[in-house]
């Protein structure tokens, strides 16, 4: 298996409807999310490449990998590690009209960019928040406190003010 950031179509001279499935290792950078810093591990994904030739010189592409995310967790701060599978696919069929049949990944000179294409893979799977477990209480709004330490925690509430007149009554 090879590390790569990009990878050569051209190079497998493929005739329309051959196919092959390529192993390679992706360096994936931290992401950005809400303010946090999310480590991917591992740092270099192993993922599988799927390349078909269609016809008219186009490629049909999939990419396949499991990575997960190291970082806050958005409702209770702590610690967490979220694993993700990813499934994507693409397809690159130049002279034709539709946008939706450029690939944004593949250049004109058949040269895949697998780490953007893997990044943004990963991206478009995750959810909106990341959470250390699924029922996380996360933090109480008065004083912080972890939630999920004291699940019986609470605070005395404080009178409603609209009733302060009332408690001025002298019966």
């Amino acid at each position: 298996m090879s590390t790569a950031a990009s990878f050569d179509l051209a190079a497998l001279r493929l005739t329309s409807g051959e196919g092959r499935s390529i192993d390679l290792e992706v360096p994936v950078g931290e992401f950005d999310l809400s303010g946090q810093t999310y480590a991917v591990q591992p740092p270099t994904i192993p993922v599988k490449l799927d390349v078909s030739r269609t016809t008219g010189s186009g490629w049909a592409l999939r990419l396949r990998f499991r990575a997960a995310l190291v970082g806050p967790c958005m409702r209770c701060l702590e610690a967490s590690s979220t694993a993700f599978k990813v499934d994507a696919r693409e397809v690159d069929q130049p002279g034709t009209k539709e946008d939706e049949l450029d690939s944004p990944y593949v250049d004109a000179d058949e040269v895949v960019d697998v780490a953007q294409w893997t990044n943004d893979a990963l991206a478009l799977t995750l959810p909106a928040q990341l959470v250390c477990r699924r029922d996380c209480a996360g933090l109480c709004a008065e004083c912080g406190e972890n939630l999920n330490l004291d699940p019986e925690h609470a605070h005395e509430r404080e009178p409603d003010p609209r009733w302060a007149k009332l408690r001025e009554l002298e019966l």
